[in-house]
């Protein structure tokens, strides 16, 4: 006698549902009709998925305006340039250009030895850099690393009154 290949599961969530194990070798049938038993049905899974992946989105929504809101008060407050780029990589330049910034005050001023005349240098040099994108490269760069990362910013990553086409 054949082994079923059609099994009756019914599901963790309550529902029961016909599965088809056909496509499965006959000694592991059994097995993955019990491992279906303690899940969810198709239907009731993909509900708890869209919920969680809309509860998601909209935590990372607003933590994401909430960053956005902090960067820009933040380059209001020292005086930050805009920068340049799509409207995307400006809102993200702006949050990596804050974030990293502020870190590298922390890292070198409050923890380091860096002084505060030293720092304006610093702040200085961050002021010219207008390009989202090189923002945005450095995101992952550690905050002590910043004055090295000025002085190896391009012409390409400042602003120019004849700018090349």
């Amino acid at each position: 006698m054949a082994v079923k290949t059609l099994w009756s599961i019914d599901h963790a969530c309550g529902h029961t549902s016909e599965a088809d194990l056909a496509d499965r070798s006959a000694d592991r049938r059994a097995g993955y009709a019990r491992w279906l038993s303690a899940r969810d049905c198709t239907d009731c899974w993909r509900a708890s998925r869209g919920e969680d992946a809309e509860s998601k989105a909209e935590w990372l929504a607003k933590k994401r305006a909430a960053e956005q809101a902090e960067a820009d008060e933040w380059s209001e407050q020292y005086r930050m340039p805009l920068l340049e780029g799509t409207d995307r990589a400006i809102a993200w330049g702006t949050r990596c250009r804050h974030q990293l910034v502020s870190a590298a005050h922390t890292a070198l001023v409050l923890e380091g030895t860096t002084s505060e005349a030293e720092w304006e240098a610093i702040e200085d040099a961050v002021r010219p850099l207008n390009r989202a994108s090189w923002w945005i490269d450095q995101r992952d760069a550690d905050p002590t690393d910043l004055p090295e990362l000025l002085d190896a910013a391009t012409e390409n990553d400042r602003p120019n009154e004849n700018p090349h086409f």
